[in-house]
């Protein structure tokens, strides 16, 4: 009897609390209107975002899906991020606030394994320090421990399907967008790479990056992401063909590296059809004639050359400082000739972070790689093919950047979060898993 009057006193205590809390922001927000606008406007959003959160825990998270693939340029003062880390940042707090804990122990393994890398990293921070160098150690920490945390409390809460839905849907128009201005460009006998510009220019890299992850997801379709073989396998080929019209060679690279894996892998939900090996071979040596032809052309400012020589720069950085690096983000300082971002990823943390760095990052991808290939096939291979498609394809490009380097991660957090939320929680309708039986996948 004690016990439960104690409780009745505490919600009503809350929700006095919460009025008066409601009361004071409002006072705050209608005192800063004349003279601070933009502060207000900052409060009452804030305000808004911490009532549907209590309402909802998923919300702001599962919003996040929706934005993650938008890299455009939010800028406020000193202050210039992409929208996509932008949100990244803004979901992270309640997903680790409010959304549902007891993480899984391949969770906490991923968890840990960022931690170490985190602390092998910190070396360079205090070693070279400047302000880019400590800022670029916390952004990093969001584009992977952030992006699991984030996906966590969307599949823990049971909105996997949703999550995923948006991610694609959106993907979906990004591809659409990307085709068409590829056939425009060959109808004018313009066969060069579609650099997408509908709705804001993107890079190439960029778009091939992205679609090539968002084809994995749509080829692999596990069933409690709740879309069907045709919608999945359109999409699949619809995101394909946009990287193709991309000319993203490292992303078709890691494609096909990616479905190689997901093919041969076992799923006791269903057996895929091996004739999507057939295809491989033809685009890889598309590829390969590619890159002969760029090497013939004595062309020095073509990509292959110029990737050549930042690979002789960035060697000559990491000498300057073998053990610990340079420092995050050192071609934005003048302390060098070269400014540019090394396009490989062991590469980059070398120059970077050093050898210690180097150690704790092989430490974080080969040990996710390890833990999440342990994890049930129904949401593990997702996880493996979407972590893997992203290591792969940062051996020839930039690896730490924006969506590009938190999107798999995030897809990750979804698939143990959704497992956690599967296998405790009953699902609420329209997300009950069907009952597992093996079926043979034309693709």
């Amino acid at each position: 009897m004690i016990v439960e009057r104690l409780h009745r006193v505490g919600i009503v205590a809350a929700w006095c609390l919460g009025i008066v809390t409601a009361i004071l922001m409002a006072l705050a927000v209608g005192a800063m209107i004349p003279s601070r606008p933009e502060i207000a406007l900052l409060v009452s959003v804030a305000a808004l975002a911490l009532g549907v959160t209590a309402v909802q825990p998923a919300a702001i998270p599962l919003a996040a899906m929706g934005v993650l693939i938008v890299v455009q340029r939010v800028s406020y003062g000193d202050l210039d991020v992409s929208l996509s880390d932008a949100a990244l940042f803004t979901a992270f707090w309640p997903a680790l606030v409010f959304a549902r804990r007891g993480y899984s122990r391949e969770m906490r393994v991923l968890l840990w394994l960022v931690v170490f890398f985190q602390m092998t990293t910190a070396f360079t921070v205090i070693a070279n320090p400047y302000a880019d160098n400590l800022f670029d150690w916390f952004h990093t920490f969001f584009l992977v421990g952030g992006a699991l945390v984030v996906g966590w409390a969307v599949g823990r809460e049971g909105y996997a399907r949703a999550g995923f839905s948006l991610l694609m849907l959106i993907s979906g128009i990004l591809a659409i967008s990307t085709i068409l201005q590829g056939l425009g460009q060959f109808a004018q006998e313009d066969f060069s790479a579609v650099y997408t510009s509908w709705p804001y220019p993107m890079h190439k890299n960029f778009v091939g990056t992205t679609l090539g992850s968002v084809a994995v997801i749509a080829y692999v379709h596990p069933r409690w992401i709740g879309w069907g073989k045709t919608a999945s396998l359109s999409l699949f080929w619809l995101c394909t063909v946009a990287v193709l019209f991309s000319q993203s060679r490292q992303a078709l690279l890691a494609l096909g590296v990616t479905l190689i894996y997901i093919v041969v892998r076992r799923d006791p939900e269903r057996s895929r059809s091996k004739v999507m090996l057939v295809a491989i071979p033809p685009a890889v040596a598309f590829l390969a004639i590619t890159v002969r032809q760029q090497i013939e052309s004595g062309n020095k400012f073509n990509s292959v050359f110029q990737r050549v020589t930042w690979f002789e720069d960035s060697l000559n950085v990491w000498q300057t400082n073998p053990v610990f690096g340079a420092g995050l983000r050192w071609w934005y300082t003048d302390r060098f000739p070269v400014r540019f971002q090394p396009p490989n990823a062991e590469l980059e943390v070398l120059t970077t972070a050093g050898v210690v760095g180097l150690l704790g990052f092989l430490a974080l991808m080969v040990g996710t790689l390890i833990t999440l290939s342990k994890v049930d096939p129904t949401y593990g291979t997702l996880a493996v093919a979407i972590v893997l498609n992203r290591f792969v394809q940062g051996q020839f490009d930039i690896f730490w950047v924006s969506v590009a380097g938190s999107l798999p991660f995030l897809v990750v957090g979804v698939c143990l979060g959704a497992r956690a939320f599967h296998e405790r929680e009953k699902p609420p309708s329209g997300l009950r898993p069907e009952p597992a039986r093996r079926q043979v996948s034309p693709a």
